[in-house]
């Protein structure tokens, strides 16, 4: 059977993305609610009313703000029970506020004025993957926002997904579970997910870029937070009395490795990032992201950064510099490579949906990663989004309908 959405059902699947990309729901690292904004209960209440609407079984919106609901088997033999994740959440990295999602049809390959006001500009010398659209329909920001495809692309494919499935009782499926989660993009997603609840053999997110991407590895990943005590006194008479905070921060930054940063390595190589540096001269902080496939190479980086606070203390006698570093989540692979039959099926699923497999290791993470670790394996599927967390994202239309099919396939091959 052809499952390749008609033109009503992608224009069921693009109406429904272009409402949640305009719900505000921007995470916030410094908080410590869940979720950690207020305002992603709006769009966390609007779907869980929209599963129901659409006639999913047993939906719910738990105190933390995730949501879960279920597509009940229409067979009579026993199949794995598969599950299905996205976030509702958008990154902090870029605004989320007032987004004016732009639809271009039948793009012909050019240079996309996004604001006439600002002259902004999604460029194809910058982006040459545009080139691969041609032809088709993209989503894409004004300029003056992020697009929130990351994963608000995710949830739109999975709902469409299953309202396709209650409405074709003769695609033949097991029970398959779904779930939407906050937090995702703060590293928290799958901190307060009950896997027992949950009831799923097995899950993938649909967080993945752009279409073919399938991923079972990903970051080991850690943040940490350097301190500086300094010594402010008359710089007149500073001679070896002052101690400069902020200074010494720019020479701490200085030491760790320039050729180990995201803007300088590739696929399995890892990093140190750099993400904010304050201070004055009294006092100085900076925040680091850690990095890497490899977990005695992620457990090295870390220690590099702890021997670098150490030889600073050493030198001036005493502790000026403190360090906390917090693991956030590490490699799924080792939870997937015993059951690589999870794979499999979306192997099949891509071919019968005319889709090549782009296996590839996630330079980031996902929900399925920590979800993995609390015994919920959890590979990673396309998308279909392009340049996520800034103003130059866009996902192609036909991508997102391509990513609803291998749903709809995958959980049709499962129940075989």
């Amino acid at each position: 059977m052809n499952y390749l959405l008609n033109n009503e059902w992608q224009e069921k699947l693009l109406n429904r993305f272009l409402t949640y990309v305009k719900i505000y729901t921007t995470s916030d690292p410094n908080s410590e609610t869940t979720p950690s904004t207020e305002r992603q209960w709006n769009i966390s209440n609007f779907i869980t009313e929209e599963l129901k609407t659409i006639g999913l079984s047993n939906v719910s919106l738990d105190e933390n703000g995730y949501i879960m609901a279920t597509l009940p088997s229409n067979i009579t033999h026993e199949a794995p029970k598969v599950g299905f994740i996205s976030h509702y959440d958008t990154s902090p990295d870029f605004s989320g506020e007032n987004v004016n999602p732009i639809r271009w049809e039948h793009y012909d390959g050019s240079d996309l004025l996004l604001n006439k006001t600002t002259g902004f500009t999604l460029k194809t010398a910058e982006f040459p993957e545009l080139l691969l659209y041609k032809g088709q329909t993209l989503i894409t920001t004004d300029g003056t926002t992020l697009l929130g495809a990351d994963d608000k692309a995710g949830i739109a494919e999975i709902v469409t997904a299953m309202e396709y499935l209650l409405a074709h009782p003769d695609i033949k499926h097991g029970t398959v579970q779904i779930g939407f989660t906050p937090d995702e993009e703060i590293g928290r997603g799958a901190e307060k997910f009950n896997v027992k609840k949950f009831n799923a053999d097995f899950a993938y997110t649909m967080d993945g870029g752009e279409i073919g991407e399938l991923e079972f590895e990903n970051f080991n990943a850690a943040g940490a937070v350097i301190t500086i005590e300094g010594l402010s006194v008359h710089p007149g008479y500073a001679k070896g009395k002052m101690i400069n905070a902020a200074l010494l921060a720019s020479e701490f930054a200085a030491k760790l490795p320039s050729n180990e940063t995201p803007a300088t390595t590739t696929a399995y190589e890892g990093f140190f990032h750099l993400m904010s540096i304050e201070g004055n001269v009294t006092e100085a902080a900076l925040e680091y992201i850690i990095r890497d496939h490899d977990f005695q190479k992620f457990e090295l980086r870390k220690k590099q950064m702890l021997d670098l606070v150490t030889s600073f203390n050493e030198c001036f006698g005493k502790e000026i510099f403190k360090i906390v570093i917090k693991d956030q989540y590490f490699n799924m692979k080792s939870h997937i490579e015993d059951k690589m039959y999870i794979i499999d099926y979306v192997k099949k699923a891509f071919e019968k949906s005319n889709v090549i497999p782009n296996i590839i290791a996630i330079r980031g993470g996902t929900d399925g990663a920590q979800l993995s670790y609390k015994g919920l394996p959890c590979p990673n599927i396309f998308a279909g989004g392009h340049n996520f967390h800034g103003p130059y994202e866009f996902v192609p239309l036909e991508s997102m309908a391509k990513a609803t099919e291998v749903i709809v396939r995958l959980v049709e091959e499962i129940a075989l």
